[in-house]
């Protein structure tokens, strides 16, 4: 069985068949679950927002965040989060990769 260590590396899936199949040969690591957590963040430092998606795309996220055992906010914050360094780290060079801080 196959190591999932990026959420990149999980396809999106045109049906249910071949999203078992892929989930029968894959697994996701455990060190990847354990990041989808923020190291050191407290309830108190969340702000509530709206967004509204589409009932299909809202399903298809919730079904993701299943099979990865998370709760979908959790994963779309997860997702977020990791765009959003990317983004950083792609406009400002001088940010070291990995903990997002200045040198």
């Amino acid at each position: 069985m196959n190591a999932i260590t990026n959420w990149d590396e999980v396809p999106l899936f045109d049906n249910e068949e071949a999203e078992a199949a892929f989930w029968a040969e894959n697994r996701v690591d455990l060190r990847l679950m354990e990041s989808a957590v923020a190291p050191g963040a407290e309830m108190s430092e969340s702000v509530t927002i709206t967004l509204r998606l589409d009932p299909r795309m809202l399903a298809r996220i919730k079904r993701l965040a299943r099979m990865r055992f998370l709760n979908y906010q959790s994963m779309i914050k997860q997702w977020l989060s990791e765009r959003m360094e990317g983004e950083f780290r792609e406009r400002n060079p001088e940010v070291r990769a990995g903990n997002g801080r200045y040198l």
